[in-house]
């Protein structure tokens, strides 16, 4: 991709989740009142490594598709292609992972849904031979 031009800003480097990513991503936090809302952009090749939101209720968390090209994918499902205007529903519980293609710089706005006991569990990473997998 020659032109990456999103709606929000990039922010800074992503240090305080790098080790739950491979590669390079940036945070811009939007929203941490009310409804935590953050801008993540992926450089090329980056992904998030296998992840759950869990909740007692509600939680999860809706992906809105920004700029650039990208990936989703759950547990024991095939990947997801995710373009600008694609939006994800992630229900709590469910394993999965996100990123860029290897090819293009992604951002998405990521919204956590507000829920009761929420946590993160972050699991494997995505392997390198099940990313280069990837079309």
């Amino acid at each position: 991709m020659n032109e990456f031009k999103d709606v929000f800003p990039r922010g800074e480097e992503n240090t305080a989740y790098s080790k739950y990513f491979v590669g390079q991503s940036y945070l811009n936090m939007l929203s941490v009142e009310q409804v935590v809302i953050g801008n993540v952009t992926f450089e090329p090749g980056c992904r998030n490594n296998w992840h759950i939101h869990h909740a007692k209720s509600g939680g999860g968390q809706i992906l809105l598709c920004t700029a650039g090209r990208g990936y989703y994918q759950e547990w024991g499902k095939e990947p997801r292609e995710l373009k600008p205007g694609d939006v994800v529903n992630i229900p709590a519980e469910v394993k999965h992972w996100h990123g860029a293609a290897p090819d293009s710089w992604f951002s998405h706005v990521a919204v956590e849904v507000p829920g009761t006991e929420t946590k993160n569990e972050w699991c494997e990473l995505v392997s390198d031979e099940d990313y280069r997998r990837l079309k």
